[in-house]
Formats: C-alpha cells, sequence, structure tokens
C-alpha cells in the first residue's frame, strides 16, 4: 500500500524539488522518525548468513545515500537487511559543482557526479559511535581527491573505523575522482590491498576482531582485468566483492542528457549482473560477493542471486520506488520461493551463473 502511495504522490512531491534538495529531505524523513518502521515479521527463508554475518534478508542500501552516518539504523528501521554508509574520506571534500545528480524518469536511471562529497571521518565516527542499534552497517572507505598517497587514505579509514564497521567495502571504482579506477589495475591493486591486509592483520591482533572486507568494482571492465582483479582478492585475503559501481557507458537509455558522470539504475542491470556472474565463475562459491545495479524489485533481486550474488544493494531503485522498496522487494522475494519450493535463498543462489556468464560485457 505504501509503494503505491509513493508511486502517486510520494514520487510526484520529491521530484517537485532539485536531486540532491529531495536527497536531504528524505535523509530528515529518516533522522526524524516521519517514516514508518517496518511491522511485517520477517520471512527466515530471507536470512543470508556470509562473511561470518547474519543478515535478517539479503536487501541492503548501497553506499552513496547516507555519506555521513546519519540515519544507518533508520534505514534498518523501514526494512532493510543491512545499510552502508559512504563514501567517507579522511578530510570533508565538497566534492564536484552542483548541479551534479541528474534524474532520467523514463529509464528508471540517474546520472551522479558527485565526486565523494562528503564531512569526513570524524563526523561519520562520532556518529556510529553514538549508534543505539545493533543491525549490521558497514563502511565504505575512499580517498580524498587530493591525496598525496591515496592507498595511506584506505588504510587510514580501515584503522580509523575497525571497532564500529560490521564490514568495510574497498571503494575503487567511483569514476567520478580523477584515478582512482587506476587502483583496478593488477600493481596498484596488489599494493592497496596488500598494505590493507597489513593494516587488517595489525587491528585483528589489537581488538581480537576479524572485520570482513570486500573490494567494489566498476561494470567498466574487460574480463583480462577481471581476472587480475580476483587473482589479487583471492590472494590477500579479501572476503569478497561488490559488484557493481555506476557505469560511464550510456547503453539502454532513452535520451542522453549529455551530463558527465556514472550512470546508475535499470540501464546497468544486465551489464553489472553479467559482470557479477563472471566475478563468481572465477571467485568460487565460498567468497562473498554482493550483487548492485538495477535492483528496484523481487525479481531483479532474484536475477543477481540466481547470478551469484549473496546479497544485493539499491539506491536508485528507492529514488523511484520510494522508501518501502526494502518491504516490496521482500515480500516478492518470499512469493518467488513459494512458487519454486525453494526452502531459502541458498537453494536458488548461483543457479544461473553460466547463463549470465555466457554473455558478453556490453560494448
Amino acid at each position: 500500500m505504501r509503494d503505491r502511495l509513493w508511486d502517486r504522490a510520494g514520487r510526484w512531491l520529491s521530484f517537485r524539488f532539485e536531486p540532491e534538495t529531495a536527497h536531504a529531505m528524505a535523509l530528515n524523513a529518516l533522522k526524524s522518525g516521519l517514516l514508518p518502521a517496518c511491522t511485517e515479521k520477517p520471512d527466515p527463508r530471507l536470512e543470508v548468513v556470509t562473511a561470518g554475518l547474519a543478515f535478517p534478508n539479503p536487501v541492503g542500501v548501497a553506499a552513496g545515500f547516507d555519506k555521513d552516518a546519519k540515519v544507518p539504523d533508520a534505514l534498518l528501521r523501514i526494512g532493510f537487511g543491512f545499510a552502508e554508509i559512504g563514501t567517507t574520506t579522511p578530510k570533508p571534500q565538497s566534492g564536484n559543482p552542483r548541479p551534479r545528480i541528474f534524474r532520467l524518469p523514463a529509464d528508471h536511471a540517474v546520472i551522479n557526479r558527485l565526486g565523494f562529497n562528503n564531512e569526513g571521518h570524524d563526523a561519520a565516527f562520532e556518529r556510529l559511535v553514538a549508534r543505539h542499534g545493533r543491525g549490521i552497517v558497514g563502511v565504505n572507505i575512499g580517498a580524498n581527491k587530493d591525496a598525496e598517497d591515496r592507498i595511506a587514505d584506505y588504510v587510514t579509514g580501515l584503522k580509523r573505523f575497525y571497532t564500529l564497521a560490521s564490514y568495510f567495502t574497498v571503494n575503487i571504482s567511483s569514476p567520478n575522482t580523477p584515478g582512482l579506477r587506476d587502483l583496478q589495475g593488477r600493481a596498484q591493486l596488489a599494493e592497496l590491498l596488500g598494505r590493507l591486509d597489513e593494516a587488517r592483520r595489525a587491528e585483528e591482533e589489537i581488538h581480537k576482531r576479524a572485520v570482513p572486507v570486500l573490494l567494489k568494482i566498476a561494470p567498466d571492465i574487460a574480463e583480462a582485468d577481471l581476472d587480475d582483479i580476483v587473482a589479487e582478492v583471492t590472494d590477500k585475503r579479501l572476503d569478497g566483492m561488490i559488484v557493481s559501481n555506476t557505469t560511464l557507458s550510456r547503453k539502454g537509455i532513452s535520451r542522453d542528457p549529455g551530463e558527465a558522470g556514472g550512470l546508475s539504475g535499470r540501464p546497468v542491470f544486465e551489464r553489472s549482473t553479467i559482470v557479477l556472474a563472471k566475478t563468481r565463475e572465477r571467485l568460487g562459491p565460498s567468497k562473498t560477493l554482493i550483487g548492485v545495479g538495477g535492483v528496484d524489485s523481487g525479481a531483479t533481486a532474484l536475477a543477481k542471486i540466481e547470478a551469484g550474488a549473496d546479497l544485493v544493494q539499491l539506491y536508485t531503485g528507492m529514488i523511484f520506488r520510494g522508501p518501502d522498496i526494502a518491504n516490496a522487494i521482500n515480500r516478492e522475494l518470499s512469493a518467488l520461493l513459494d512458487d519454486r519450493a525453494a526452502a531459502s535463498l541458498l537453494d536458488l543462489r548461483g543457479s544461473r551463473v553460466a547463463d549470465w556468464a555466457a554473455k558478453a560485457i556490453p560494448a
């Protein structure tokens, strides 16, 4: 019901405002408690245990929505199984000039060139320390645009949030920080993951606590490069990967507004799911994979899971389907499990990896 009300009224009202203003309004609504908490009884078939964590359902909020850890527990209360804050950088930075977010309503898509705008480690740290909730909250770490040693920024992030993060995401795949995606090259990636592994081992020893670390990659990647990335992830003891960030491609949109930045939403679904399946083939069955890109329904979430994902994340889908999207997707997933007589999502996880991996990554 709330989903339909959003379609009729909420989206109409939200779209009367410039995208960043609407985003700030959504954060304020969550912070103030205006959005009602989820009261639906969880379906135990949707619980996912991976990377040493028990997720009550597989639907999470991707980084970018709550960059500064203002509302992670509010997001969990409205039905998400986990939330990821960030990307957070050591120093505050304003990002790229506005306007820098562009809605494509006909395509259920968004182009953004935010550029890691955030309040910095200190602000996010203070808010996470003050949390009262106990749900799963990941921390997405990045590097400042002007950093002399970007790898050092990632190490700083891991150390700073080690006692607070449920898991870490190493974001080297945003297209909006010049040169950041160069870290996906094997030599730089080996150095980055090697230094992070060294810092992680030291933190584990100090705190007697192992925190999962995931690598987030771009969908604009050649298969040979994917081979190198997965080899380094395996070699450096990472717990898994997130596939994928936004794309620089404009394939699949009805009208190109001519704006630079990363494209998210429905048009990136196919590309990101193909890369996801190819990643699962290379990574094997034991490591965690989170599927991102075009998730806005139970059907798209299940397609990611069948292509090899343990969990899914979304952000753009919430813009178009509203704040009840997690509940709606979970209800739809439960119905799909009924249709397939499946005891849990694990029964379907990876069942179509070969089909998706056989497809070529779109040019």
